[in-house]
């Protein structure tokens, strides 16, 4: 039989945190730190981003800006494509005619899956993710973009054409490879 100790002679020992530095983690003795929690955001990977054949000079930071947001712009059209993103966040940079393919694409994919389009449940399991993007400026106000996309273990590509509409860069058309 085991017995209990009897409280009336139990001894008390308060323990006081350690002092640490602002922002210093906290000691987590015993266990590892790791946050088990399923990752519902996509993964932002380095993209790599190279230009091909510029047809126009343009200044090197307002290049970057616009690699940057090409960049961007194509990792959220394959999101909404593979259902992940409702495809109303790109359209204020989105032509008309290629709001109503992507979103005609978007109600595709929902309904394969039987979601709504950009309202999955549970993320996909291999969830696409941009890798490589080569723009070309072809004009000082278009832009030509391919892509790399992975999808898990496969890969496919994206192309794109931007252009400055109502003084905005807008996506003017896509093909999907």
């Amino acid at each position: 039989m085991m017995s209990t100790p009897d409280p009336s002679h139990a001894e008390v020992i308060h323990l006081r945190p350690a002092a640490r530095a602002p922002g210093a983690p906290a000691s987590v003795q015993g266990a590892l730190a790791l946050d088990l929690t399923p990752r519902t955001a996509p993964p932002r990977p380095r993209l790599r981003s190279a230009r091909s054949s510029d047809l126009v000079a343009l200044a090197r930071a307002e290049r970057s800006h616009i690699d940057a947001f090409v960049g961007r712009y194509l990792q959220a059209l394959v999101e909404i494509a593979s259902g992940d993103r409702p495809v109303s966040q790109v359209l204020r940079h989105t032509a008309p005619e290629v709001y109503e393919d992507l979103s005609a694409r978007a109600r595709t994919v929902a309904e394969a899956a039987g979601t709504t389009p950009g309202r999955t449940s549970r993320p996909h399991p291999a969830r696409p993710v941009v890798v490589g993007v080569r723009t070309a400026l072809i004009r000082d106000d278009a832009v030509e973009a391919s892509a790399h996309v992975r999808y898990g273990r496969r890969s496919r590509a994206v192309a794109a054409r931007f252009e400055v509409r109502r003084d905005r860069w807008q996506c003017v058309a896509i093909a999907w490879g």
